[in-house]
């Protein structure tokens, strides 16, 4: 594997890329890895895709009220007619 080395990076961007990664649940270097393949070659198919797991994470960005234990009784509850 070739590896590369980023100089002169502004403190500004590699803040977010740490920011950006820790929102994956990954190192920084793992997300830079990722966003040169997204953007370099996007139908290679090595970039990992998304899974119900990282679907549900994003629930917590969306809907950060949202409580789904409380819902669900409620839920139960409902008549439903056939």
């Amino acid at each position: 594997m070739a590896q590369l080395l980023v100089r002169n990076v502004s403190e500004q961007i590699a803040k977010l890329l740490k920011k950006r990664a820790a929102e994956h649940g990954v190192s920084a270097e793992e997300e830079h890895r990722r966003i040169l393949q997204e953007v370099l070659d996007p139908t290679n198919g090595k970039a990992e895709k998304p899974n119900l797991f990282d679907d549900i994470r994003q629930l917590g960005k969306i809907a950060p009220d949202f409580e789904f234990g409380e819902n669900r009784r409620e839920w139960s509850k409902r008549e439903i007619e056939l």
